[in-house]
């Protein structure tokens, strides 16, 4: 940071012990620059890279190929984000590196982007490194490997990613992703949470827990979790993911004082874990929420928690827990080795003896071998119980290594605890419990329920194994017997005696792939133990229950295949043997257990090593069909038929196996064949390659060799005749070709114009040439060229530049044929080349000025190849900028040639920004955008769509083009026949006529006929037409007066912003909506237009920063037409009907009007402080027009006085009541209800016709004291508060004669109102009295200022004013009925 020439840092050796911010003298400062270089591994950039080059172009290609580019983006951002976690072995990271690189090249191929080539490993190679010839190679290489795969990727057909449901439902195996975001719950003391899924109707725990402890500071108690809290709830089934309702539970426990009410800390007793709350939530639908206290984030992932790993790395990394669930997943896949055992605290009951209250009872559990030892495994933290009964409900999981099983059991011990730490430092255990987790036949202790015997005795005794082990660990019914007699003598048991008051009831559940619960399947698992048992074992393998088999499913099968090797000198075994994997394949067929198929897949792929044991299948299976093909009874055969597909692939993965050792036996043992003589030129190519092979690597020739090789190419070299020779020479550089111009043909003897014509024309033809135009290119291959070779467009540039001004007095031979190539070099848009070559225009034009004294011949062929080279996507706003500038800088030398010049920059810049226009507005969406910009007003009305009136004005101005005679014309439009210029008019008239109609514009089609019917009645005499026409003129003449033309809304809309076009930057315009169209949908479409703008919510002018910023902002807000009565209807009595047309057609003024206020506010009466700003917006052309919308060229800013903005709406509420009068007189069909409602908001007591609060505001001594200027403006407002009763009189009148019978005491209390009011206003502003007549507004006077004035009326006007300084004078006439 750099403050008045100090500077602010750090100093680095310090950066860790975080010392304070320094400051620095810039003379004691030396600067190091550091190149920083990205840490990620060249394979992750690459596909940063390539994601980024990507997403632009599916962007462009969305319409067409989006799923298929979509899907290649996501695999690549899948597995980008494997290759950044960093927990994937070298194996699977080589397999992964494979997989990425072959779809960056698929997807460069189909996206028709550059192929790039690797070696075998998959890494880019470098062009600097490797010869031209293994490059080519490579390329070839490459090539056929993407085109095949392309043929694959043709062939199958993808799941698309949107099918995510199709997935969940077709995948055996899901988990859910839990994030802890935060726990918020005013405890007071550290507290672990137990989070789990449950399923509420079995009311059963569905998941581990998984635990988090809390701090009493409200964080984590490990500071290193926050923001880390995840777990993964893996092997859920389908099962699992039907059930009707699962929650995510999350029970609280405190841990600290026993009871929160202790203050005295010192003598509590600390560590306790108490019960202290649960929050719950239902995720049955696997969403996202918040509980009241605690946040979590939730995802449904698909897979099991290898395949969640290796696609969810972002999420599920090394640091996220795994809670598996309670029980088997619904597969079982070979080498999931799991030995778990679940324990659940069921319930407690003590007694509480001679105690008056209940004590609290902690239990701790401990895993213990034969001896007593206590040992380390995974177990969770101790448990406590408190109460009489005790229902506890916390469960917890044991891990216990599987060679340890037979020793291990579990012992329970009890002690009282107390809240004083005095008292709890005395207590002793004074019961125990145990529980042998395997029986004495080997199985593993069953599921459910389990009611141990609680021991009483020494403390230290029941800490001794010898004291208890021999007894019986559980209760029964046929155990009381028991458990008396050894209450009755206790010493013969080592001193414990059982207590028949206290029991401690447990809850089991082994999840084991090595330990089984039933005897026969485990004496098949261990059958070299007891191989007298072998027999029956197999045997009875078909009565074990299925789910039992299908959990050990490759332990069996391992057993199967080891009995049937073990015994490969017999076929003892062989039958019952294949029986039994034919039961077990039967089991896997069965729906039940279908999902199975994959693990005995892979076990066959995988697992499966009894290489001999094809024989003994096959041997079985012959013998089974030749029993079979005899007619003889064979019960397995159908059950064997059914196998057949599983006992095949066995038996061909035995071959699998073999095939590859005999394969490599052989290998030593064969030789290569050659194929005889080949081809002289192949070999002569292989040869020539070998050569530049070995001549491109540093590291493998020697100096010798290489004298050798070179000799060689030589040879080569010598063999090339004249020919090849020519071919050579034609690839000199450009270079090279301009130092052989300038030093043989530059002087006048030896100039050959045609010579330097081909040097200029190919120099320009190089670096405009497709493949150096660097803009078209990624950003990343663009870097990567810039990097390399440069631009070498710059450099050819400038080449050029010195050969144009080295020609002297011989480039006028080059003009203008030379400057459409100097336009197209120019228009590249790189800076420093554009600076480099502009300044050749302006040499261009001097060289012909000198020549012709002028450079018309430069200026017309500039005009006309500027038009090409826009339209074909040249040039834009910088090289606009940058021509303007450098031909008015080096004018600024040349006083004689300055005007011409600056004419010549302004024609040319002034081209320039309309074709700028037009290119965009034809690439845009917006028809409107199109139609403003479009030079071509020729255009089919077709393309106006429903905008008859634009459409029927651009006609118009074709028609102005057309004379009455019968000179023939070409062919224009859509007409095909040859006609004169009369009939085509007349045509276009007909046309015009049709959509004025169609637009309701009947005053611009009553005009049109007019004129159609002078031509026919005058010139051409067809009075057949001429009645047509006038009857025509009539029905518009009746449709002005009977049908309702709504008024539509103008809006004014800005565009901010240099994110917009030229034409539309920082510009407002005037918009005419379509009928009954709300600005709220006019802006919702508008902003359709522009999906990245922002909208303004404000209707002041922008600041500076939003105009000059590169974002685009809309603004967006209804304007007011400003009348402007023609001059052939003032000082005439006009109907309404008429009018009202011209209050929203013909006008070119808008106002906008905003309330502020100003001075002292009256919070009782708002009107006399409320001024207005009123913004008049001018408009180049008047609408309509040829379009829907103009700029505005002009805005006026001006503001109304309060008194002035009281006697504007004053006037323009007499003006409301007067044209209602109008409507109902003239129409008896209008519901009465809209007059009913004007009425009665004037004459009501609460309104006291709207000018009550202008009377305390203004017709005050206070007021008038210090206004004496605003007297004539008093008098004007009470004018027209006096004119406003004979109006509300006529006005009532006319309501009683159309009020209908239940709106009678309605009108009748209007009456009575209205009486009030006009005694008031009579009595205080005096009587104003009208005739019984029919009210038209009929004249208007001019000379009245802009702001409101007083002017002299006679009995019987109302005075409105317009925004345009005309004051329209409504005079009440008597008229015939």
């Amino acid at each position: 940071v750099i403050v008045s020439g100090w500077y602010k840092g750090y100093v680095i050796k310090n950066k860790e012990r975080k010392v304070s911010k320094r400051v620095f003298i810039p003379e004691y400062l030396t600067w190091n620059e550091e190149i920083i270089t990205s840490a990620e591994m060249p394979l992750v950039k690459e596909v940063t890279t390539t994601l980024r080059e990507w997403g632009s172009i599916w962007k462009q290609l969305y319409v067409f190929t989006s799923f298929q580019v979509q899907r290649l983006m996501w695999d690549l951002m899948e597995w980008r984000s494997q290759l950044l976690s960093g927990t994937l072995p070298s194996d699977e990271f080589k397999e992964l590196k494979q997989k990425v690189t072959s779809k960056i090249d698929y997807g460069n191929k189909i996206l028709e982007l550059d192929v790039v080539v690797r070696d075998a490993d998959g890494n880019i190679l470098d062009p600097e490194r490797a010869s031209v010839i293994s490059l080519f190679r490579a390329h070839e290489d490459a090539t056929a490997k993407i085109t095949e795969r392309i043929k694959e990727e043709q062939s199958n057909v993808q799941l698309d990613h949107s099918g995510v449901s199709a997935r969940i439902q077709s995948s055996p195996t899901h988990s859910l992703y839990v994030f802890v975001r935060n726990f918020v719950c005013r405890i007071g003391e550290d507290s672990e949470l137990f989070m789990s899924l449950y399923d509420p109707i079995k009311q059963t725990n569905i998941s581990e827990n998984y635990l988090v402890r809390w701090g009493d500071k409200g964080l984590p108690k490990d500071i290193e979790m926050l923001n880390s809290l995840k777990v993964v709830f893996t092997d859920l089934g389908n099962k699992d993911l039907g059930r009707e309702k699962i929650y995510l539970i999350c029970q609280i426990v405190r841990v600290g004082r026993m009871d929160l009410k202790d203050t005295n800390h010192k003598k509590c007793t600390m560590g306790l874990r108490r019960p202290f709350g649960v929050a719950v939530m239902d995720i049955s639908d696997i969403i996202k929420g918040k509980t009241e206290c605690l946040w979590v984030t939730m995802k449904a992932l698909v897979g099991d928690i290898v395949q969640i790993r290796k696609e969810y790395p972002h999420l599920v990394d090394r640091s996220t827990v795994v809670a598996r669930k309670l029980g088997f997943p619904e597969i079982i896949m070979p080498g999931d080795i799991r030995n778990d055992i679940y324990l659940t605290l069921h319930s407690g009951d003590f007694d509480k003896y001679n105690k008056t209250t209940q004590k609290n009872v902690e239990v701790i559990m401990l895993v213990c071998d034969e001896e007593g030892k206590v040992v380390p495994v995974s177990v969770t933290t101790d448990r406590e119980v408190k109460g009489q009964p005790v229902l506890i409900a916390e469960g917890f999981s044991v891990a216990i290594p599987l060679e340890e099983m037979p020793r291990i059991h579990l012992r329970f011990m009890f002690r009282h605890r107390s809240s004083q730490e005095s008292k709890d430092k005395s207590e002793r255990n004074f019961a125990m419990a145990f529980v042998r987790l395997m029986k004495e036949d080997g199985t593993v202790l069953r599921d459910g329920i389990h009611e141990l015997t609680v021991f009483k005795g020494d403390s230290k005794r029941m800490e001794e194994v010898s004291s208890y082990l021999s007894l019986p660990s559980e209760r029964s019914h046929s155990d009381s017997h028991k458990a008396a007699t050894l209450m009755r003598s206790s010493s013969s048991v080592g001193g414990l005696s059982v207590s028949s008051r206290d029991t401690l009831t447990i809850a089991t559940l082994v999840c084991s792939t090595k330990l089984t619960q039933n005897v026969g399947l485990l004496g098949l698992l261990k059958w070299r133990t007891r191989p007298e048992m072998l027999k029956q074992n197999l045997q009875e393998l078909k009565l074990i229950d299925g789910e039992e088999v299908v959990k050990f499913l490759q332990d069996t099968l391992d057993a199967l295949f080891n009995i049937m090797m073990e015994h490969s000198q017999t076929d003892d075994y062989d039958i019952l043997v294949f029986d039994a994997l034919i039961y077990i394949i039967g089991l896997i067929a069965d729906r039940k257990f279908q999902h199975f198929n994959t693990v005995l897949e892979a076990y066959i792929k995988q697992h499966f090593s009894a290489t001999l044991a094809y024989k003994k299948l096959m041997s079985v299976l012959k013998t089974y069909l030749d029993v079979s093909s005899r007619g003889e009874a064979c019960e397995p055969i159908l059950r064997t038929l059914k196998a057949l597909e599983y006992i095949f692939k066995f038996i061909v993965h035995c071959r699998d196996i073999l095939l590859p050792m005999m394969l490599r036996e052989l290998s030593g043992a064969l030789a290569v064949v050659g194929d005889g003589l080949q081809d002289e030129k192949r070999n002569s190519v292989e040869l020539l390659n070998n050569i530049l092979e070995v001549l491109s690597r540093n590291d493998v020739v020697r100096a010798n060799q290489r004298s050798r090789v070179v000799a060689c190419m030589t040879a080569i070299l010598s063999q090339m005749d004249d020919r090849h020779y020519s071919r050579y020479i034609e690839t000199f550089t450009i270079n090279t070709y301009a130092d052989t111009m300038n030093h043989k043909f530059l002087d006048n003897n030896s100039f050959e114009v045609q010579l330097w014509n081909n040097y200029f024309h190919l120099a320009v033809a190089f670096i405009t040439q497709e493949s150096l135009q660097l803009q078209h290119f990624s950003p990343t291959k663009r870097s990567k060229i810039l990097a390399k070779y440069g631009d070498m467009r710059r450099l050819i540039g400038f080449a050029i530049r010195d050969m144009w001004y080295k020609l002297g007095k011989n480039k006028i031979c080059f003009i203008p044929g030379m400057v459409g190539p100097i336009l197209e070099m120019t228009l590249i848009p790189e800076e420093e080349l554009r600076r480099a070559t502009i300044p050749i225009f302006f040499d261009m034009m001097q060289c012909e000025h000198n020549h012709s004294g002028h450079f018309r011949k430069f200026e017309n062929e500039i005009i006309l190849k500027l038009d090409h080279e826009v339209e074909g996507g040249g040039g834009d706003e910088r090289y606009m900028e940058l021509l303007q500038s450098i031909l008015l800088e080096c004018a600024q030398g040349r006083p004689p040639l300055l005007t011409e010049v600056q004419h010549f920059v302004t024609l040319v810049t002034g081209l320039l920004e309309r074709l700028l226009d037009y290119r965009t507005v034809m690439s845009d969406d917006s028809r409107n955008n199109r139609m403003s910009c479009t030079v071509n007003l020729l255009v089919s009305p077709a393309h106006f769509m429903e905008n008859y009136t634009e459409a029927a004005y651009t006609l118009l101005l074709h028609s102005k083009l057309l004379k009455w005679s019968e000179e023939q014309c070409t062919l224009q439009l859509d007409f095909q026949t040859p006609q004169s210029q009369r009939q085509l008019k007349e045509s276009l008239y007909d046309t015009i006529i049709s959509y004025f109609d169609k637009g309701k514009m009947w005053e611009e089609a009553i005009t049109l006929c007019k004129e159609l019917a002078d031509q026919f009645e005058m010139e051409v005499f067809d009075y057949e037409l001429l009645g047509q026409k006038l009857n025509q003129q009539a029905k518009f003449y009746e449709s002005i007066m009977k049908i309702l033309r709504p008024k539509p809304d103008y809006f004014a809309v800005g565009y901010y912003g240099c994110g917009f076009p030229q034409f539309l930057r920082n510009k407002v315009f005037i918009h005419r909506g379509k009928e009954y169209e709300r600005r709220e949908d006019f802006q919702s479409q508008l902003m359709s237009q522009f999906p990245s703008a922002v909208r303004l919510n404000i209707t002041t002018m922008p600041g500076d920063d939003i105009k000059n910023s590169n974002m685009q902002y809309i603004q967006c807000f209804t304007v007011q037409p400003v009348l402007e009565i023609p001059p052939r209807l003032r000082n005439k009595p006009v109907p309404d009907q008429i009018i009202n047309f011209y209050k929203s057609n013909y006008v070119q003024r808008f106002q906008y009007s905003r309330p502020v206020r100003r001075g002292k506010v009256d919070p009782d009466n708002e009107f006399a402080s409320m001024w207005i700003e009123r913004t008049t917006f001018i408009t180049a052309y008047k609408l309509p027009g040829i379009l829907r919308w103009f700029e505005a060229t002009m805005m006026i800013i001006s503001v109304i006085l309060p008194l002035e903005n009281a006697i504007e709406t004053m006037g323009q509420t007499n003006e409301k009541i007067l044209t209602m009068i109008n409507q109902y007189q003239c129409d008896d069909a209008l519901p009465i209800n809209p007059l009913s409602m004007l009425l009665n908001g004037i004459v009501d007591p609460a309104v006291m016709g709207g000018f009550a609060k202008y009377e305390k505001a203004f017709f005050t001594e206070e007021y008038m004291h210090e206004h004496h200027e605003d007297r004539d403006k008093l008098m004007r407002l009470k004018d027209l508060i006096a004119w406003q009763i004979p109006l509300l009189g006529r006005g009532i009148s006319l309501h009683g004669k159309r009020v209908t019978d239940d709106l009678r005491p309605f009108h009748e209390r209007m009456e009575e109102c209205f009486k009030q009011l006009k005694k008031k206003v009579e009595k205080e502003y005096g009587v104003r009295e009208l005739v019984s007549m029919k009210f038209f507004i009929i004249s208007s006077t001019f000379g009245i200022p802009p702001s409101p004035s007083v002017m002299p009326r006679s009995s019987g006007s109302v005075s409105v004013m317009d925004e345009s300084g005309v004051e329209v004078e409504v005079r009440m006439m008597k008229t015939l009925m």
